[in-house]
């Protein structure tokens, strides 16, 4: 009996080390509650470039790579193509940027945060391991956060008002196409804390992506304040990827860089402490420095005092930006007030179609003939008894920015404008007939009339409301074993 009992043990014993050994290949340690970490941007927007997060993830040291990639439509979007398969509804690019991230992964072992599952993240996260098993990475655990979707709970609540204008958000229930909630950065702490090298959600306000990041490498709690301030302020100014590094920055002769085709992604160096340093690998392109952390720190800020995220309130009214080298500014002066008792809930809704065509004409008398192509799609239009709630006409290269200020002081006339009329209406056939009108002047209007073109799209708007955190029951998952 001891015999069989004792090869019953070394049995047991051969099991475990078998699935500790598999697990040392795939899990990635639990906080350590290290000194220092550092964080990488990985994407800004659901369609940026992947070259830039590959440099980070391969020469980068990062502990983690955050990819942000959701816009204020992005989820109401999703929902329709999930509609049209229940495997779809997470970011388009998902395959292509884990393709190229996964092998660094696999050799340097950093932690991957991400909102790229949109409306559907467990169905991303079934995609994450399709793609590392494509790559000879049997079982990549794949932690998802799921309950930001409050679709339901809004139905139940109709009488919650618009934040727009007060209004019940009962009128949009029946167009409703979303209704997501963004959640903070205690759902990425917890879905860190699985030990998981991947943590995949939908909506996360951006910030908090990194925050949690921060909270779960530093031991941060989620009511230090100070510390959570210095988070929410290098998430902030991390979100947007290259927008730190010179993108969106560079106007030749007056704010140049060495090389703008090539931007590097930032990074951060976080001390448990709260020391924030913000930096760039020193051979990539773009610059990264205090002017175009200046412009940085104030994208979508609306008020510096108070910039209300899921996790606190942020004030940089007393922020500083010291140079450190070429391509590191250190960052103090960050504060925080305790977060809101609600979360801020994006409801996406159906608001109808915009029809629209364009044209183009050069040489002398152009904008006369463009004017009378306007007033030609006009009268057909109403000819054939159409009417639109909103049109837009532009003369574009005279008038789609600013007025064309004619009578006196105006813009010299251009040699060449092409004329863009668009219309909203509910009915598709509608403002389909826009388009239509616009692209048979090519030979049913004034002369010279060339490159046409007519589109036709469903309009996806957005309105947003407050409800309780109560309310919101959010839940951590995991796709394969750790």
């Amino acid at each position: 009996m001891l015999w069989i009992l004792f090869h019953l043990y070394l049995a047991l014993c051969w099991c475990r080390l078998q699935k500790q050994l598999k697990q040392k290949l795939t899990k990635v340690p639990m906080a350590s509650s290290a000194t220092r970490i550092r964080v990488g941007t990985g994407a800004g927007f659901s369609d940026d470039r992947i070259d830039p997060a590959v440099d980070l993830a391969e020469r980068g040291a990062v502990d983690y790579l955050v990819f942000e990639c959701l816009a204020e439509r992005t989820i109401a979007r999703e929902n329709l193509t999930r509609l049209k398969d229940p495997e779809k509804g997470y970011t388009p690019y998902l395959a292509e940027r884990f393709q190229a991230i996964l092998p660094a992964w696999k050799k340097n072992k950093f932690r991957i945060v991400t909102n790229m599952g949109a409306a559907n993240p467990a169905a991303a996260a079934r995609a994450v391991r399709r793609e590392a098993r494509a790559l000879g990475i049997d079982n990549l655990p794949v932690a998802y956060v799921t309950g930001d979707d409050v679709a339901q709970i809004v139905r139940n609540n109709p009488q919650l008002p618009l934040m727009e204008d007060g209004s019940p958000v009962e009128a949009l229930i029946p167009r409703m196409a979303s209704a997501n909630v963004y959640l903070g950065a205690d759902v990425i702490h917890d879905g860190l804390a699985t030990g998981a090298p991947v943590v995949m959600t939908g909506r996360v306000a951006d910030p908090s992506l990194f925050v949690g990041c921060m909270m779960h490498g530093l031991g941060w709690r989620y009511d230090d304040y100070s510390k959570l301030a210095v988070g929410t302020l290098a998430g902030h100014m991390m979100e947007c990827a290259a927008q730190l590094t010179g993108g969106c920055f560079v106007d030749p002769g007056k704010k140049d860089c060495d090389d703008p085709v090539t931007p590097g992604f930032p990074y951060a160096d976080v001390g448990a402490d709260g020391t924030l340093t913000l930096g760039k690998l020193e051979d990539s392109g773009g610059r990264l420095d205090v002017q175009t952390c200046t412009e940085q720190v104030l994208y979508e800020m609306h008020d510096p005092t108070s910039y209300i995220t899921p996790d606190c309130i942020l004030d940089i009214s007393d922020v500083e930006f010291k140079p450190e080298s070429k391509h590191r500014v250190r960052v103090i002066g960050a504060k925080a007030r305790p977060r809101t008792p609600t979360y801020k809930v994006v409801v996406g809704y159906h608001d109808g179609y915009i029809g629209e065509g364009e044209v183009g004409y050069a040489g002398p008398n152009a904008l006369a003939r463009a004017k009378l192509a306007e007033q030609i799609v006009r009268e057909r239009l109403k000819k054939r008894g159409l009417s639109y709630p909103e049109i837009r006409v532009d003369y574009i290269g005279m008038s789609s920015l600013h007025r064309m200020n004619e009578g006196g002081g105006g813009r010299p006339e251009p040699y060449e404008v092409r004329l863009r009329i668009a219309a909203r209406s509910p009915d598709r056939k509608t403002a389909a007939a826009v388009g239509f009108e616009v692209r048979t002047l090519h030979v049913n209007g004034p002369s010279g009339g060339g490159g046409g073109t007519n589109a036709l799209r469903e309009v996806l708007a957005v309105k947003s409301i407050l409800i309780p955190r109560e309310m919101v029951k959010t839940q951590i998952s995991m796709e394969g074993t750790l």
